[in-house]
């Protein structure tokens, strides 16, 4: 469910020529994992396997079609688990699969207990529960608590008089007194999707709130039938073998019962409605005593299952209570959106919030995301247009060198680009029709994958697409990459199979370097039971950047680097920690 922090600027991108040869640096690092990856295991038998996961989203209408319909299914990713497996994902996370209307594309689930006709049937998810198993892959499901959709049996018996005994499961109001319906909605609050978040219903001569689009009618949790049968539908799929949950706009669940008119601020939103703080209708601190609740629930199920959260917050102390702070007895790992979304370059910004998940939520584990289905891809939005290869490089190496568990996002591996609609009538995202031209919807980060260069980029044999493949796909594709060892593709798998195998990488603690350098981010992975510590440098700007790393400020006596990774063939050989980074290069080095 999107909750964008701005309406990003669309950057059409330009690939970057900046490959180098990694050559024998593979080797140095596969060689090093080797003798040490035994060290590693002992310091980490006791981690729930989330901590040290690779976790990739996959958008299913978008991921691969297996039968020609234009639309990507769960046969398809059955299809795909042994590309995912070589990429060394631990767990896929699945947006919603459920029966829906497909009016926001599946977020509006009008049965919580089956899978809709279009991506397959239940036996195709317990096959893909076991065929991912068997690659050491687990499944997390997309539960949306916030809403149902209005064709949802619960919301139809709600709306079918004010005595049902469901209708109390939404949020069902008067309208304001002296006003003639339906233009006296019980207050100012807008919808996040544009215009009122109240709708009218004639019949009954009332309105339900929706924080979404009027077809996503919000359930009331002050009900506590309505927990109970949510929590229902939790069990139904930890029963069937999945891993955890994403739990969708979670922060939205409770609304001020008072009622008050938002306080509005300056400007208008892309819907043209007037801006207005949000502090009523989201964040309540209601939410936490259901986290709780639901937290308790799962963990009587074994394997560690886990709770993530959509969680985009004002701040880092926010961000603390939905682990449940000291207690950690909230989520697993609430998305920290602090980091992927600061949508700029900027070395003290990043540094910063790097370091407030390294010491602000109280020791419990970050969860670092920058690309997602609701927002521009960060190669538009951290890409300058000419150096993109080599900046999505930086983005994948503070992703999986930092401590925090990673979160992905399909065809981010290979580079792929946002494409919005050029028209209008082009749009299928429905907030890119109520808003356009500011806000173009969704479409462009939500194109199909792009496997190879043959028809649909291999991604279906229709002839008619959902939405259209990207132009770039014939030179920019998974088989393409996969066979270019200087690939963006390869420069992921390094990354990722370092990050399994080198102690300090899997382990370590992170320690911030050459701390007030403006334009270089640096800093150290310390070594784990006597294995040598690692150090990462990364140049955001255009310039060269000198650093002078000093890991004896931090114990750490070893004086000399060898090169593990880079994309700058004047570091492949680096020994001394001063270190030249050509513009936006990438440095992952251990010490020795």
């Amino acid at each position: 469910m999107i909750h964008r922090l701005s309406v990003f600027l669309r950057i059409t991108a330009i690939t970057s020529a900046l490959i180098v040869p990694l050559g024998g640096i593979v080797t140095l690092a596969q060689n090093q994992a080797a003798a040490t990856a035994g060290k590693s295991a002992a310091t980490s038998t006791q981690d729930p396997w989330w901590k040290h996961a690779v976790i990739y989203e996959i958008y299913p209408r978008s991921f691969q079609d297996s039968d020609g319909d234009g639309i990507g299914d769960l046969n398809g990713i059955i299809q795909r688990l042994d590309y995912l497996q070589s990429l060394g994902v631990d767990a896929i996370w699945l947006s919603p699969i459920y029966p829906s209307p497909q009016v926001d594309f599946g977020y509006d689930i009008s049965d919580y207990e089956n899978i809709d006709p279009q991506y397959g049937t239940l036996a195709d998810f317990d096959r893909l529960v076991a065929e991912a198993k068997k690659r050491d892959i687990r499944i997390i499901m997309d539960m949306v608590m916030n809403h149902t959709s209005d064709k949802h049996p619960w919301f139809i018996e709600s709306a079918s008089s004010k005595t049902n005994p469901k209708r109390d499961w939404y949020v069902w109001r008067d309208g304001k007194p002296g006003g003639t319906p339906p233009n006296n909605p019980p207050n100012n609050w807008t919808s996040i999707f544009g215009h009122s978040a109240w709708q009218y219903d004639a019949k009954t001569n009332q309105y339900y709130y929706h924080r979404f689009y009027a077809q996503q009618p919000d359930l009331n949790w002050r009900n506590p039938a309505v927990e109970q049968a949510m929590f229902g539908a939790v069990r139904f799929w930890l029963d069937r073998g999945v891993a955890g949950f994403r739990l969708d706009a979670i922060p939205t669940l409770f609304e001020d019962p008072s009622l008050h008119d938002a306080e509005e601020l300056a400007g208008t939103n892309a819907y043209g409605d007037r801006n207005q703080k949000t502090d009523l209708y989201e964040n309540l601190p209601e939410v936490h005593a259901v986290m709780r609740r639901l937290r308790a629930m799962v963990n009587q199920y074994p394997g560690d299952r886990v709770l993530i959260g959509e969680t985009y917050l004002p701040n880092v102390q926010e961000l603390d209570k939905w682990y449940g702070g000291t207690k950690r007895d909230e989520l697993n790992l609430p998305m920290d959106m602090q980091v992927g979304f600061a949508n700029k370059l900027d070395a003290n910004l990043l540094r910063q919030r790097i370091s407030d998940a390294e010491t602000k939520i109280h020791g419990s584990q970050p969860l670092f995301v920058f690309d997602n289905h609701d927002n521009p891809r960060s190669w538009d939005r951290y890409g300058d247009g000419v150096h993109n290869d080599a900046i999505a490089r930086i983005i994948a190496t503070l992703l999986l060198t930092t401590r925090a568990t990673a979160l992905m996002y399909y065809g981010e591996e290979i580079g792929m680009s946002t494409t919005p609609p050029a028209r209008k009538e082009e749009v299928k995202d429905p907030i890119g029709i109520t808003g356009w031209p500011r806000e173009k919807g969704r479409d462009g980060e939500r194109t199909p994958m792009q496997w190879d260069s043959s028809k649909n980029a291999g991604f279906s044999t229709s002839g008619t697409t959902w939405l259209p493949v990207t132009a770039n796909y014939i030179g920019r594709n998974v088989k393409e990459q996969e066979s270019d060892p200087n690939s963006l593709l390869n420069w992921y798998k390094q990354l990722i199979s370092m990050r399994k195998t080198n102690p300090a990488l899997r382990d370590g603690e992170m320690v911030m370097l050459d701390e007030t350098n403006p334009s270089a981010l640096s800093y150290l992975r310390k070594g784990v039971n006597g294995s040598p510590s690692v150090l990462v440098s990364v140049n955001l700007s255009g310039q060269p950047q000198t650093v002078t790393l000093n890991p004896e400020n931090y114990g750490e006596h070893r004086q000399k680097a060898g090169t593990l990774l880079t994309n700058a063939d004047s570091l492949k050989q680096q020994s001394s920690l001063t270190i030249t980074l050509p513009p936006f290069s990438s440095w992952v080095g251990s010490l020795q």
